[in-house]
């Protein structure tokens, strides 16, 4: 089982992403996706950049992916697209049908997790086009991805998003700008004031969701280390980590451990805890409600 360091979902500075991916570099993660997913307006980083970290992290023996944006809103967006399936280096994870449909019966590809794949024949489908790995939806239960698995397509590998706050939702208002009143073409980049999201908390002071942007985030961390092994029994080929401000590349060690089981489950669980930005849950792939923490069957 691999392990895969997602995009980053956050507007960090240049210096700070490049810091970052040095680090990873040298991390126990074996594939690690790149690129802006969340806002074209977000201007730190260029294609070449991404590019120069990928060529960086490949050196350092990994396998690099570049991430499409989730939402397109404009023509400008669908051509940074367009460039990023063209661009001839890295494979490419699609995260809308768009980007599908440029990669589609040309070159191999990552069916991202907003592509709402929940069945065979979707996943047939997809194969078909040229999908070599696939992320399920978020809220997928295990029982449901075990029922995948099992009819899953020859040569497709399978990714589980196994910690991290959960990308919930992509709107075309951006939150972080609405809440010092500002419009969204004149946000002044609110969303990089908070590199691990705005936290929204219900009027009984619960944390409840994170805002960063136009995407909407769990407040509580998704946290599957203790289902590895179950992972591992389902035919799982990956796991995702989907980096933080602080701690990402410890983060990334204990699941390492993990499966090599150099640490039992609940002792890597203990281990993470201090490094979650909020409260664990592990509710979707039990079945239950998503913020739902349940011990393992």
């Amino acid at each position: 089982m691999k392990i895969a360091l997602g995009p980053v979902l956050y507007y960090w500075p240049r210096n700070t992403l490049f810091r970052f991916y040095e680090s990873a570099a040298a991390s126990a993660a074996d594939i690690v996706y790149l690129g802006e997913t969340v806002c074209s307006r977000r201007h730190e980083m260029r294609l070449p950049d991404w590019l120069e970290i990928g060529a960086m992290l490949r050196e350092a023996g990994k396998e690099v992916v570049l991430s499409t944006q989730v939402l397109l809103e404009s023509g400008s967006d669908v051509s940074a697209m367009k460039k990023i399936v063209a661009n001839g280096e890295f494979m490419v994870e699609a995260n809308d049908m768009g980007a599908v449909h440029c990669l589609a019966g040309k070159i191999p590809f990552v069916a991202g997790p907003h592509l709402n794949l929940y069945n065979l024949p979707s996943l047939e489908w997809m194969v078909g086009l040229g999908a070599v790995r696939w992320v399920p939806p978020l809220e997928i239960k295990r029982d449901d991805l075990s029922l995948l698995q099992q009819g899953r397509p020859a040569g497709l590998q399978t990714e589980v998003f196994a910690y991290g706050r959960m990308p919930l939702a992509f709107s075309a208002r951006c939150f972080t700008a609405r809440h010092r009143n500002l419009p969204k073409d004149d946000c002044q980049f609110a969303c990089a004031d908070h590199p691990d999201g705005l936290l929204l908390k219900t009027r009984e002071s619960e944390e409840f969701l994170v805002l960063n942007g136009i995407q909407t985030q769990s407040a509580r961390v998704y946290n599957l280390v203790d289902a590895l092994d179950d992972m591992r029994a389902l035919g799982v080929d990956a796991v995702r980590i989907s980096p933080q401000s602080n701690g990402t590349l410890a983060v990334v060690s204990i699941f390492d451990q993990a499966r090599t089981q150099a640490l039992a489950p609940q002792d890597a669980r203990a281990r993470l805890l201090p490094l979650m930005p909020g409260a664990e849950c592990n509710g979707y792939w039990h079945g239950k409600a998503g913020l739902a923490q349940l011990g393992l069957a």
